[in-house]
Parts: C-alpha cells; structure tokens; sequence
C-alpha cells in the first residue's frame, strides 16, 4: 500500500477507471453476443423483420464500440478490429445465402 498521499489518490483514481472502462467492455461484448445471435437467426430463417434486427442490433454495437473509442476505453484499432468482425459476419451470411 501506498504510503505519499498522491499516490493513494492515484489508486483510488485507477480504480475508479477501472470499473468504469469494465463496465463499458461488458457492454460492449453483451451487444456484440446479441448481434450474433440476430444474424444466426437471420440466416436460419431470412425475413425483412430479421434483417432489421440485425441492423438495430448493428448500430447499437457500432454506436457502444464508438463511444468507448472516444472515451479512451478501447484503442481506436481495437475499436476497428470489433466493427469488422460484425460487418464481416454480416457478409459471409449475405453471400451464404447468395
């Protein structure tokens, strides 16, 4: 344990981000979970009703991993990396059915 009074306000800070940049990965990953579950079943069954879940379920993801970027949570191409995976899961599941 710290003993100077600067560096025990900077564990207290740390940890403060800590949690809060948790919070925001968590997040981030619940979204990207219910994303794949939407193009999983809109692959088993295509419909415009499943497409525009996938969509939603898109930008909900896109807009997360965007702000966590801004934020200093996630690298910006840690944020890139996470935004191709979706897109790319959307893709091969377009030519799958193509």
């Amino acid at each position: 344990m710290a003993n100077i009074k600067s560096a025990i306000k900077r564990i207290q800070v740390n940890e403060r981000n800590r949690l809060r940049n948790k919070s925001h990965k968590s997040a981030i990953r619940t979204l990207m979970k219910k994303y794949f579950a939407a193009v999983d079943a809109y692959q088993s069954n295509p419909s415009p009703e499943a497409l525009e879940e996938v969509q939603q379920s898109m930008n909900l993801a896109y807009s997360k991993i965007d702000k966590a970027v801004k934020r200093g949570v996630l690298h910006s191409n840690t944020g890139a990396r996470k935004k191709a995976r979706l897109a790319k899961a959307l893709k091969q599941d377009n030519t799958a059915a193509a």
